[in-house]
């Protein structure tokens, strides 16, 4: 349904043809101008803006090829044109004009509409995109390595070391990790620092679609292909092409689209729905999943084969009760992401509730961590957050400071991070007075400095 009030040019000669469009957008809540030439068109375009346009390309008077090749058109206005058979080399060249969408004749006036919403789709997409691209920096930015992920942060290095050695067909990489642990935030970070950076992320949870849509979606279909496919549309392998696709949850694909994406992956090929053509795609893969992959192929919910091919470059993130102390600055850096969200300055945590913060389990991860600093910033009413909400602050034991609760995690732990680690936090905390933070650590002057002149035990 168009919204009320849409403003609609049809210029169409056949005043028949003319007057029952127009009558049939009428009823959508359009207003609707008519025009039968193209000079009639060129006044109209140069005095009115609107919101759709259906124009068919033949006219007594010329090419409307013409008004699209002379900009007459805003940029906001959607635009179908019409063709005739045997017109599709014309209606591909009004697309690449910047028309939105095509109808060949005859078609059914219920088609236009379809087609003026698919026009501003694409609109609110590129919109989206745009949007996207000049926030990636950003959201690349909500990574916070620490000592519990150095072994993450080195992995990474060595993918992205390999895929800037590669032009085409990247290798996919597997991102596994509980539910929250931040598994679409680095691969979002992955994409921001990689070769194809200026391109697209495209982004779809495999849980969130039904299976019946998941193959149409990925791969897309040709008209006719099932019950609704009135018009073909390409899927998302396609529009990833030269680009990256996050496939999240990919587990919750079904075995015979598996099937399709393990062909995707290691052939570069697909096929939509109803198609007989098999179409190329270089479309850069990152799949991540909240359950191992492993386990899934066990139980006989995935794939062997698909699993193999995602599994030669696999990151496994550790839930955040094993990131110990990392879990400190990952908050502060939450908090001034939150805070900025709010409008809301000078917002800083507690000793007290960076303790509280360290005592829990949290078992949702990063989101929940996440959710609690933005629900102390809604009712803290700018104070400093201390979560007193948390319980009481937990008190060490003697000649301890480690969380009880923190493990070392599976992935592997690096002490001479942590030892760096420590030294910028006692630094920070005695505004980088050396001689303080050397007393608060209980070590010498000299070893703070060797460790900042980049020394390591051994070197």
């Amino acid at each position: 349904m168009l919204a009320p009030g849409s403003e609609v040019l049809v210029l169409e000669d056949d005043g028949v043809l003319r007057k029952r469009l127009a009558g049939y957008l009428r009823t959508q809540g359009a207003e609707v101008t008519e025009a039968g030439r193209i000079e009639e068109a060129r006044r109209l375009l140069r005095d009115c803006r609107f919101d759709f346009a259906l124009v068919d390309l033949h006219l007594p008077d010329g090419e409307a090829l013409a008004l699209l090749r002379d900009g007459l058109f805003s940029e906001n206005t959607g635009v179908v044109v019409m063709t005739a058979f045997g017109g599709v080399k014309q209606a591909v060249e009004a697309m690449r004009l910047g028309a939105g969408d095509y109808l060949a004749k005859p078609f059914e006036p219920e088609e236009t509409v379809l087609a003026f919403l698919r026009c501003r789709d694409t609109r609110i997409v590129r919109r989206r995109e745009e949007h996207r691209a000049k926030e990636t920096g950003g959201e690349a930015d909500s990574v916070v390595f620490g000592a519990s992920l150095a072994g993450v942060r080195a992995q990474l290095g060595t993918i992205l070391a390999a895929e800037r050695r590669l032009e085409r067909g990247l290798p996919p990489v597997l991102i596994e990790g509980e539910t929250g642990t931040g598994k679409s935030a680095f691969a979002r970070w992955l994409h921001a620092q990689g070769p194809r950076a200026a391109k697209p992320l495209i982004t779809l949870n495999c849980a969130a679609v039904p299976d019946s849509l998941a193959e149409s979606e990925l791969f897309g279909h040709e008209r006719g292909a099932f019950t609704d496919a009135r018009h073909a549309r390409i899927g998302l392998f396609e529009a990833a092409d030269g680009a990256t696709l996050f496939l999240d949850e990919i587990g919750a694909l079904s075995p015979a689209t598996q099937a399709k994406v393990l062909t995707a992956v290691e052939d570069g090929r697909i096929r939509r729905l109803g198609g007989t053509r098999e179409i190329t795609v270089d479309a850069r893969l990152i799949a991540a999943s909240n359950r191992p992959l492993a386990d899934l192929v066990q139980q006989g919910a995935f794939r062997e084969d698909l699993y193999h091919r995602l599994n030669l470059l696999r990151i496994t993130l550790p839930p955040l009760h094993e990131r110990g102390t990392d879990i400190v600055p990952l908050a502060r850096h939450l908090l001034a992401r939150i805070a900025g969200r709010h409008r809301l300055r000078g917002l800083a945590i507690t000793p007290e509730g960076e303790a509280r913060l360290l005592a829990q389990p949290w078992r949702g991860n990063v989101r929940e961590l996440a959710h609690e600093i933005e629900r102390a910033v809604i009712f803290g009413g700018g104070a400093p957050l201390d979560f007193a909400h948390l319980g009481s602050a937990p008190t060490p034991p003697a000649g301890g400071w480690r969380n009880p609760a923190w493990k070392l995690p599976e992935n592997g732990f690096s002490i001479d991070a942590l030892v760096n680690e420590l030294i910028a936090e006692a630094l920070r905390e005695t505004s980088q007075n050396v001689s303080a933070a050397a007393r608060r650590l209980g070590v010498t002057r000299q070893f703070i400095r060797y460790r900042l002149s980049g020394g390591k035990p051994g070197s």
